[in-house]
């Protein structure tokens, strides 16, 4: 039994969902996400809340109903607060700036490594060792943020690299002397 699945969505002030077959369109003061279910779910868009059933107890709708149940969820989050990912940068000159819509990012290799900015997703630089990855859509500022991490990954010896704001890297010691 989904547990996550019975639970109803609470649509908040301000925030507007349609149902068109098996799209859903949310609209918020954020921005609007559309995204398509699964034909065997049934969505029931009421007044103040979204809930979903389906149709049997098989393995496949199981699993369907959490997973659509959260991507809902996730959407009228979206649009309504948004999405935050925070990435911190140690090394010594390691370092991140905004160009026009780019991060540049110097992370001791022979170049700076550049990533372009999506539609949707906003990338801030508040000072050089700290990234921002904002936007509604939850999916895409993860992926953002993995792609800005998978640059230079945390290594456990001196801890440099690119990790997110809350991730604890555990720490191994280095070789000892005779």
């Amino acid at each position: 039994m989904s547990r996550i699945g019975l639970k109803p969505i609470e649509i908040p002030s301000g925030v507007e969902v349609k149902l068109n077959g098996n799209t859903v369109t949310v609209k918020g003061p954020k921005g609007e996400l559309t995204r398509d279910f699964h034909s065997d779910m049934k969505i029931v868009v009421a007044e103040t809340q979204v809930t979903i059933e389906r149709p049997s107890d098989q393995k496949e709708h199981r699993s369907l109903h959490g997973t659509t149940r959260s991507l809902i969820a996730n959407m009228v989050e979206g649009v309504s607060k948004g999405f935050e990912k925070q990435l911190q940068i140690i090394g010594v000159g390691y370092r991140a700036q905004k160009q026009g819509n780019k991060l540049v990012m110097n992370a001791g290799y022979s170049h700076p490594v550049e990533i372009d900015q999506i539609d949707g997703i906003e990338i801030d630089v508040p000072n050089n060792t700290t990234v921002i990855v904002k936007g509604i859509d939850k999916e895409k500022v993860g992926a953002i943020a993995s792609n800005i991490r998978a640059i230079r990954p945390p290594e456990p010896y001196k801890g440099k690299g690119i990790r997110y704001i809350d991730e604890h890297v555990r720490r191994k010691e280095g070789k000892t002397a005779k």
